[in-house]
């Protein structure tokens, strides 16, 4: 019975996949002409994306951002990434994930290489099968049926394993590749290999010709014949080849490659152990940082663990080359890892040699939550004096901000439309205008935090109460407009809520100088870190995954920038809004003086603002009347090029 469960279990592979596999390897010569790999990849049943990729190589990348530039890029499959939970066996559908992304990237004119694991774990499937099949024909004839429960199967030696299960391995890896019209090679190597001047060159020579015809080479270490790894065998400067994390460092470095993905079992690299209760996914590490960090236990199949990961990391970083180590396995990432560290996304731990010069994103969302919650437990009045003396900055520091606008206005000149630079424009009529809303917002948060909208008599003496408080960290998002800055900022400051900004590039120098006169406003009550401005290069879409940080996210911008927003938000509320309808109705009743001057203000004052008037109703009995001349006039004086005139017959409030 025990035989025919192993049978079975093989021979989906054996008869179906391993044949069809090698076939297809046999037969590649006849199907694809190397003529054709070089001409092109139009082949592809992938759609073929041009990608700008060049770059000089010697030093890496120094933001996520920029590994989307990356041209070639070397993968690290993990033993516990290519093979089962029962470390016997591959896991196939999570192998055919990787080869997708790989087959990818590879069809956007990227240079893919894998470095993998999986030929030990392939044999001692392959092994095992052959071992119990045998016992159990042999304990057939000699001791009858009732014996088969009691097998036991030997402990199989590793490099006889790997020399089992090598071929098979590579043949899968073939008959998936083949799928996307993309030719792989296979090479084993050693750490003689390195070593050896003269199979260096050898070496390199054969990955270069295969990267120049587009196959992706498919390295691994030669287990069947390594010897075991030797402690502290480190050349000085060079790393040896003890695993499949040092043997993917080496390469990355010798192949002067951009990018080095290691998939592994666990997110990242954590600042204690990953199974604690307080463990924290490290997002960047520097050289150094490592006396810092306490490293847990090896994965449950393969040689290394998350030290001898981080040590070929660093040693691949000084060559030169950027290094992402990341969830190869988790059901939900692993379908889009790979590809989604070359966008750019916020995964796994990246490795980098500059340091930014402020706080990270998480460590602002921290000092918000500490600073809102100060400033909740504040005052109402304490709190309008924080208003009130950014109110007083604005118009105090007013050389200093137009100055700071000034560079944005020259850096934007060219590159963003007239409505956008208008946006984009402060003045000293927009300041004081700032300023008087700022102390109207002061005035009206006497009672913003801790007044009771309801009250509910439960029972004697019980009373259930309906009471306004701060929401917690807010997260609001908003284009050019460096004048939403302080509004935003006065209103969370009101409501004793902490604060996370981030504002466009285009703003960049008129959001520093108004968010350090925040500061300066909140430091008259020690809470001056409640307002943070994000001004790192974090993607808003990495933003909207902070969910235990930001209870509430606001958008403040076009309806698409609200859209992009509530789709990428991960489990954070999205205060959305729509387009809008900015029209004006002048019935028939309507003061002249008012209706001109309204029409007027709404249309002329401020054009570029979001809610300008964009729509004027007029009543039928207006026209031709002075009333209805003196608009008109008006809004050819202000040089308004079109006047949406729509004719009523009667005002939609008091009927016909």
């Amino acid at each position: 019975m025990l035989s025919q469960v192993y049978r079975s279990g093989f021979q989906t592979f054996n008869q179906r996949l391993l044949p069809w596999a090698q076939s297809t390897a046999l037969s590649r010569s006849h199907r694809v002409q190397p003529s054709a790999i070089r001409n092109g990849r139009s082949w592809s049943n992938i759609p073929f994306i041009t990608v700008p990729l060049s770059r000089a190589h010697g030093k890496s990348f120094a933001h996520r951002s920029e590994l989307k530039h990356a041209k070639r890029i070397v993968v690290k499959l993990g033993s516990a990434v290519v093979t089962r939970g029962d470390e016997c066996g591959l896991a196939l559908g999570r192998l055919a994930s990787i080869v997708e992304q790989v087959s990818v990237l590879q069809n956007q004119g990227r240079e893919m290489m894998l470095v993998t694991s999986g030929a030990v774990a392939f044999g001692k499937q392959r092994l095992r099968h052959e071992i119990l099949l045998s016992q159990s024909v042999r304990q057939a004839l000699h001791s009858g049926q009732n014996q088969l429960k009691e097998m036991a199967i030997p402990v199989l030696e590793a490099r006889a394993c790997a020399a089992a299960g090598q071929s098979g391995l590579m043949a899968l890896y073939e008959a998936m590749f083949t799928q996307y019209s993309i030719c792989a090679a296979q090479i084993l190597v050693t750490n003689l290999d390195f070593h050896d001047e003269q199979k260096r060159r050898n070496l390199n020579g054969t990955l270069h010709e295969l990267l120049r015809m587009n196959i992706v080479p498919i390295v691994n270490t030669n287990d069947a014949v390594v010897p075991p790894a030797e402690p502290n065998s480190d050349l000085q400067g060079v790393i040896s080849v003890k695993d499949n994390d040092s043997l993917a460092a080496r390469l990355a470095v010798e192949m002067k490659t951009d990018l080095l993905i290691v998939l592994s079992d666990v997110e990242g690299l954590f600042d204690s152990p990953p199974g604690s209760d307080d463990a924290k996914l490290i997002d960047i590490f520097y050289p150094g940082d490592q006396q810092s960090v306490t490293f847990g236990t090896k994965s449950r199949v393969g040689m290394g663990g998350m030290e001898s990961k981080v040590k070929a990391a660093l040693w691949a970083l000084q060559g030169g080359t950027s290094v992402v180590i990341a969830n190869g396995t988790h059901p939900k990432v692993s379908g889009h890892v790979i590809t989604d560290i070359v966008e750019g996304k916020k995964v796994g731990t990246f490795f980098s040699e500059v340091k930014p010069a402020g706080p990270t994103v998480e460590q602002q969302g921290e000092m918000a939550r500490s600073g809102g919650r100060t400033l909740a437990t504040l005052e109402p009045e304490q709190r309008a004096e924080i208003i009130h003396h950014l109110a007083d900055l604005l118009t105090d520091q007013r050389d200093e901000i137009l100055s700071a606008n000034k560079k944005d206005l020259e850096e934007a000149e060219g590159r963003l439309a007239a409505p956008l630079l208008k946006r984009l424009s402060l003045s000293t009529s927009k300041l004081n205008s700032l300023a008087i809303g700022l102390r109207q917002i002061a005035a009206s948060s006497q009672d913003s935090v801790g007044r009771v909208l309801r009250r509910t008599r439960i029972a004697k003496n019980l009373e259930l109460e309906q009471v306004t408080v701060p929401i917690g960290v807010l997260l609001v998002i908003f284009e050019s407009r460096p004048d939403c800055l302080p509004q935003v900022g006065a209103l969370a400051i009101a409501s004793g809520n902490g604060l996370l900004l981030k504002g466009g590039k285009e703003a960049a120098h008129s959001n520093r100088i108004l968010h350090l006169l925040t500061q300066e406003a909140l430091s008259i009550h020690g809470v001056k870190e409640a307002v943070q401005l994000v001004n790192t290069r974090e993607e808003v879409e990495d933003l909207c995954r902070l969910d235990k940080m930001i209870d509430l996210i606001i958008p403040r911008g076009s309806s698409q920038l609200v859209r992009d927003i509530q789709k990428a938000a991960k489990g954070i509320p999205v205060m959305g809004h729509s387009e809008g309808i900015c029209h004006m109705y002048v019935d028939a009743e309507a003061s002249v003086d008012k209706a001109s001057r309204l029409v007027r203000d709404s249309k002329c004052e401020y054009p570029a603002a979001c809610n300008a008037l964009e729509t004027l109703l007029i009543h039928r009995d207006l026209l031709r009347t002075p009333l209805f001349d003196q608009i008109i006039d008006m809004l050819r004086v202000e040089q308004v090029r079109r006047v949406h005139r729509l004719c009523v017959t009667s005002c939609l409030l008091c009927g016909p």
